[in-house]
């Protein structure tokens, strides 16, 4: 049985890449691809923005007009409806599905949370952090390739494991609702077909970055920029 994500010492071990050998896609459902024409300008096109949150359109517009990735693949989670967006180093969307997120709202990670015991994390500890990440993939203290998103809190995006049969994950993630998405200790749990087929791929050449959108916080209180640049449009 693989581990859980957090573990001490540091709940999980990171790994500097992955090598192409451990690409593997995996049979999946419950996850909504998408090819979608490249983002115009600044602004994805009607199709891709159609499939995104006002919220998810405004950083994915401000990422390209602004190249904040630096020409990486880059993700937008999308904490509020429970989503993961994939875009490619130009901006195009290729993908998204949804997410499992941590039990608990908020948007930052408690201090020294990464250094802690899993038994030690409270349910009200339990969030997923807000923000812009550079993203790597590595593995955890079991073995499986994860993508670290915020390697000091030990928050990473995974595939989800149907652990405990009482925490329903296969089912919350099939539910046509955000609303029970929450049940993490704070990653990203995601489909395995999304995880083999978009993300491995995305992130293996050059790694990425992951935008985390707030759930309690207004947006401009995490991505200024963003919001700056779309009220002065």
């Amino acid at each position: 049985m693989p581990l859980p994500c957090r573990t001490l010492p540091r709940r999980c071990d990171r790994f500097s890449r992955l090598a192409p050998a451990l690409v593997g896609l995996a049979l999946g459902s419950i996850v909504a691809p998408v090819l979608a024409a490249p983002l115009a300008k600044a602004a994805p096109t009607a199709t891709a923005a159609a499939r995104l949150s006002a919220d998810a359109q405004t950083i994915a517009a401000w990422v390209v007009a602004d190249r904040d990735a630096h020409g990486l693949p880059f993700l937008i989670v999308d904490k509020r409806h429970a989503t993961v967006a994939a875009f490619d180093a130009a901006g195009r969307l290729l993908a998204s599905a949804p997410a499992l997120l941590g039990l608990a709202r908020g948007d930052d990670s408690v201090p020294g949370i990464g250094e802690r015991r899993i038994a030690d994390i409270r349910p009200f500890e339990r969030t997923t952090p807000a923000g812009r990440f550079e993203a790597e993939l590595g593995r955890n203290s079991g073995g499986e390739d994860i993508l670290w998103v915020d390697y000091d809190a030990a928050v990473s995006m995974h595939r989800v494991r149907p652990v405990k049969a009482s925490e329903r994950r296969l089912e919350r993630l099939a539910s046509p609702t955000p609303n029970d998405n929450r049940i993490s200790y704070g990653c990203i749990n995601v489909p395995a077909a999304f995880y083999d087929g978009t993300i491995l791929p995305l992130f293996q050449p050059r790694n990425g970055i992951v935008y985390v959108l707030p759930d309690t916080k207004p947006l401009a209180a995490v991505f200024r920029a963003a919001v700056t640049r779309t009220a002065h449009r």
